[in-house]
């Protein structure tokens, strides 16, 4: 017997799954007593049909989605296109016509998860997506399976690559900003418009769709907190490490009493705890929980091979469901209502770096700026002045979102201090 998928998208990751299907063909006839076949693959123009050809792929190649909806023998759709369009149409019509979809596709999950996941439901047909989050690493059913005897309370996560290489260096080679994407770009890290890499917003898509899984509550991409790496710099990474403290781009799903919050920040890790190590383009999910207590998961965010063997797993699942009966059970079940927490609930240390004039009484008069919000420090670096101005550094004990925000306001509000940064702390 053969389960008959089609493709949409033939590029680095689609073109893996042949040779993995042809690796795995004995495994996978052991666990599933079945064949999977590739029936059709969804180009966009005769062009590229060529083009993959010449390649020496042979396979049945289409150019319109109907092709797919229509033939009866195709059960499991897998998007492998990208995008938001045509891609979200296509996943549609799939769970419309009764087809189970695979998909890499995060951005899309991220803004338009709830209203896929909906159609799956009604129509009795499966949504899968390991992949899209962390490649390599299998956090989601981890999360979706492993965890459900526990209570997660943080998620903490290094899951943008291209950022994570970009900070590795500059920590670990002194290079600047600009050098750091130069490379990046070079190596094929990072893209010509670098913006939802650098600026926090392809891992808050990542934070939205392991909320859902972690928390149960099923976050927009607009109700993730994102900010970025272009305004690190030497003089904020040489300060950490003086402080016992590595840069990197963290994204953090907390749950307080009021509910949660989720943010991706350039953050401070003490060099003592497992984030810190995660570096190049490798990622890596830590998580803390009632039973378990800390654990992290690592591995390679990206890549064909670990991106197509996360999809082949959810292909490999889906055909599970199928043989069960029970294909019209979602990827998590876990859910409840969303609820988003209090500003003043959210609590962490914050660094703060701040310029001033390199005189008498300077200090005093930020002492009162921190203690007007209750804020107390728990280190304090000053770096040599010019005479003129100077650098004065300082990691704050606990602040919830409230007290922060009116802490930068105030500093912004001083005519001589300059507030070059302020950053998470994680503890």
């Amino acid at each position: 017997m053969t389960i008959n998928i089609a493709l949409l998208g033939f590029g680095t990751v689609g073109s893996g799954l042949p040779g993995l299907l042809l690796d795995n063909q004995q495994k996978l006839g052991m666990i599933l007593n079945q064949k999977i076949v590739i029936s059709k693959i969804l180009l966009r123009d005769q062009e590229t049909i060529n083009r993959v050809k010449k390649d020496g792929f042979d396979y049945p190649f289409v150019l319109s989605m109907d092709e797919i909806l229509q033939d009866d023998s195709i059960s499991i759709v897998v998007e492998l296109m990208g995008r938001l369009e045509p891609a979200k149409t296509y996943i549609s019509q799939a769970l419309s016509a009764g087809k189970s979809v695979v998909t890499a596709n995060k951005d899309l999950l991220a803004i338009h998860g709830r209203e896929l996941r909906a159609l799956a439901r009604e129509n009795h047909v499966a949504l899968y997506y390991e992949a899209a989050v962390a490649g390599g690493i299998p956090i989601l059913r981890t999360l979706a399976n492993s965890y459900a005897s526990d209570k997660i309370t943080r998620l903490l996560g290094v899951v943008n690559g291209t950022s994570n290489f970009m900070m590795s260096k500059m920590v670990e080679e002194s290079w600047s900003y600009d050098e750091a994407l130069r490379v990046a770009q070079e190596l094929g890290y990072a893209e010509s418009d670098p913006t939802n890499d650098v600026d926090g917003i392809d891992a808050g898509y990542k934070l939205a769709i392991l909320s859902e899984f972690a928390f149960g509550m099923s976050l927009s991409a607009s109700e993730v907190q994102h900010s970025g790496i272009r305004e690190i710099d030497k003089s904020d990474v040489e300060i950490a490490q003086q402080l016992g403290y590595v840069i990197k781009l963290v994204g953090e799903i907390v749950e307080v009493e009021s509910g949660i919050f989720a943010e991706v920040s350039p953050t401070f890790i003490p060099k003592t705890h497992p984030l810190s190590s995660v570096n190049g383009v490798m990622n890596a999910v830590f998580i803390e929980s009632l039973g378990i207590g800390e654990s992290m998961f690592y591995g390679p965010g990206a890549g064909q091979k670990p991106t197509i063997t996360s999809v082949l797993a959810d292909i490999i699942r889906v055909v599970k469901r199928m043989n069960d009966g029970t294909i019209g059970k979602s990827f998590n079940e876990y859910s409840r209502e969303t609820k988003l927490a209090r500003p003043e609930d959210v609590k962490n240390k914050y660094y703060f770096s701040i310029e001033t004039p390199d005189s008498t009484g300077q200090f005093l008069r930020l002492v009162k700026i921190f203690t007007s919000e209750d804020a107390s420090f728990e280190q304090v670096l000053q770096q040599k002045g010019d005479g003129k101005r100077a650098i004065v550094a300082i990691i704050c004990h606990s602040l919830n979102q409230v007290q922060l925000k009116n802490i930068r306001e105030k500093l912004n509000r001083e005519v001589d201090f300059s507030l070059l940064n302020s950053l998470k702390v994680i503890y």
